[in-house]
């Protein structure tokens, strides 16, 4: 009877070991498996949206995923990926260009192309104008829109606030460097559409994904700003979008930053939303401004 005993006992914990080694074996499985981040990106209004619609099909292909978008402006969006605050900065503008920003610190991720426009308030009367005649009104030099051939109304200057990249782009490109009058200022894009839309003799400028039929958008020099005009930076007021990490991602940010990338997002979303393709570019541009041909 002891001898059988034994062998019972026995019998058992070698079913006991092998029931724990199946458990170990299932648990290192489980970890290798995508456990999924919590993300937060915060920064450019003018790529919110995108990342908005990205997060919202990602989310639901990976539900162990927990992305927060936030906008705020490029600069704070540099400023706390620099500091460590955020997953991502998302900036209208290279990082090199952002005073107090280790550039050198921070990795670059290009997910699509913004064009920018001036947008006015759809009574100014006006549809086309030069580009002195832009940097006129912005430089306060102009101020009422007869003297442009429109209407009758004082000029309404609204800008962004000084840490935005679509303010940054737009004086860059669209005034040659000039730095526009002060006036109100809005952290927002989707403030500053309401106001030029509410706002009688208003004038501003957006990222094209915000422009709708309660704008007017202006034609320069009866240069349009159309996809086909930015590919070829006919049309020079627009910027690369630029997700931005602190040093290389791990692995679970950069399935994020890939799926950015993939053709259900640059055919779909990117289209959709008023932005370019990094493939539909024909031209690449560098932080210095310097412009040489895709191949």
């Amino acid at each position: 009877m002891k001898k059988v005993y034994l062998v019972a006992t026995a019998a058992v914990a070698t079913l006991l070991l092998a029931a724990c080694g199946n458990g170990n074996t299932g648990s290192a499985k489980e970890a290798d498996k995508d456990s999924g981040a919590k993300i937060t990106a915060v920064g450019s209004t003018a790529l919110q949206p995108l990342v908005d619609a990205a997060k919202e099909s990602f989310e639901s292909q990976n539900p162990t995923y927990q992305i927060t978008v936030q906008g705020g402006g490029s600069g704070t969006g540099l400023s706390q990926v620099s500091a460590g605050a955020v997953t991502i900065g998302n900036s209208d503008v290279f990082a090199e260009e952002k005073e107090g920003v280790d550039a050198k610190a921070l990795v670059d991720h290009k997910v699509a192309v913004v064009g920018m426009a001036p947008v006015v308030n759809k009574e100014v009367g006006v549809k086309n104008i030069s580009k002195e005649q832009l940097i006129a009104i912005f430089t306060g030099k102009v101020t009422n829109w007869k003297e442009i051939g429109g209407k009758d109304e004082k000029i309404a200057v609204v800008n962004r606030a000084s840490g935005s990249g679509t303010r940054a782009t737009f004086e860059k490109w669209g005034l040659e460097g000039a730095t526009a009058i002060q006036s109100q200022e809005q952290d927002s894009s989707g403030t500053v559409k309401k106001i030029v839309a509410q706002t009688p003799g208003a004038i501003s400028y957006l990222a094209l994904s915000y422009i709708d039929e309660s704008l007017q958008e202006l034609s320069l020099d009866n240069i349009a700003p159309t996809a086909e005009n930015i590919a070829t930076n006919k049309w020079p007021i627009w910027s690369y979008e630029h997700m931005y990490t602190k040093g290389e991602p791990d692995k679970e940010v950069k399935k994020f930053l890939d799926y950015l990338l993939t053709a259900d997002i640059q055919d779909g979303p990117v289209k959709e939303l008023g932005y370019l393709p990094i493939t539909s570019m024909k031209i690449e541009r560098s932080v210095d401004g310097k412009v040489t041909q895709n191949k």
